[in-house]
This record gives C-alpha cells, sequence and structure tokens, in this order.
C-alpha cells in the first residue's frame, strides 16, 4: 500500500473515531454543551435535534470505518453533513452562546474555520479526490 493511501486510511479510521465520539457524547454527555449550536429558527425541539444528529454523527462514523468499498460515498455524505451543520456554528457565533469552550467571540470565529476542514478531511480521506478511481483494491 503506497504511504499516501495509508495516510488516508488512517485519517478516515481517525475521523471515524471522532465521529463515533461526537455522537455518542450527544447521546451520553451533557447535552447543553451541545444544545449551544442548535440554531433558534430551526422548527424543531432543540434536544430532539441534538440526538437526531449524534445518531447521524454515529453512522457516519461507523461508516467510515466500516464501509471500504462505499468509502468515496461516505465521504460525500460526510463533507454534506458537516455543510448542513455549518448554520449552527453560525448561530453559535452570532448569538454568542457559549459551548464547548467557545466562550469568546474569537473562539468562537477561529471554530468557523474549521469547518472547511473538516469537509476538505472528509473528502480527501475517503479517496474521492483519486484520479485513479478505478484502482480501488489497492486502498483496503
Amino acid at each position: 500500500m503506497k504511504k499516501t493511501l495509508l495516510t488516508q486510511k488512517i485519517f478516515r479510521i481517525l475521523l471515524g473515531l471522532f465521529l463515533l465520539y461526537a455522537g455518542i457524547s450527544h447521546l451520553t454527555f451533557n447535552r447543553t454543551e451541545f444544545l449551544a449550536q442548535v440554531p433558534q429558527w430551526i422548527p424543531m425541539n432543540a434536544d430532539w435535534v441534538v440526538i437526531l444528529s449524534g445518531i447521524v454523527e454515529i453512522s457516519l462514523g461507523g461508516s467510515l470505518i466500516t464501509l471500504v468499498k462505499q468509502r468515496k460515498l461516505v465521504g460525500i455524505i460526510t463533507a454534506v453533513f458537516f455543510i448542513l451543520i455549518f448554520p449552527g456554528n453560525i448561530a453559535q457565533y452570532v448569538n454568542q452562546t457559549d459551548g464547548f469552550g467557545l466562550n469568546t467571540g474569537e473562539l468562537r470565529l477561529a471554530r468557523l474555520f474549521f469547518q472547511p476542514v473538516l469537509v476538505f478531511w472528509a473528502l480527501w480521506s475517503t479517496g474521492y479526490f483519486r484520479k485513479n478511481n478505478h484502482r480501488v483494491h489497492e486502498y483496503h
């Protein structure tokens, strides 16, 4: 296995573990931290949003780790998920809501710049940008 492919695999699994941990945290730990990121304009109970997004994160994390043959599709879905939850990060910044240690405007603003990194990470680690897409068997 090429070094780049191995690195991508490691980062794919790390992202999967990160999402599993985050998703489980949505369901088990103090949800008030997660409630800080639910925009007020969402027409749904904020606690349910946290629970449902946790379930999605667990599903995506597990899929990133186990669905090797579908990794590119899972990468695209994960990237779209990161884009869809970005308004929550913006709302946390605009409304100056504390959560996850983001208790200053500067920290909440810095968090906004991390979301594109997650989108790229999801796509890159799953081989989305690779040109030789027909050589999937090398990346297990």
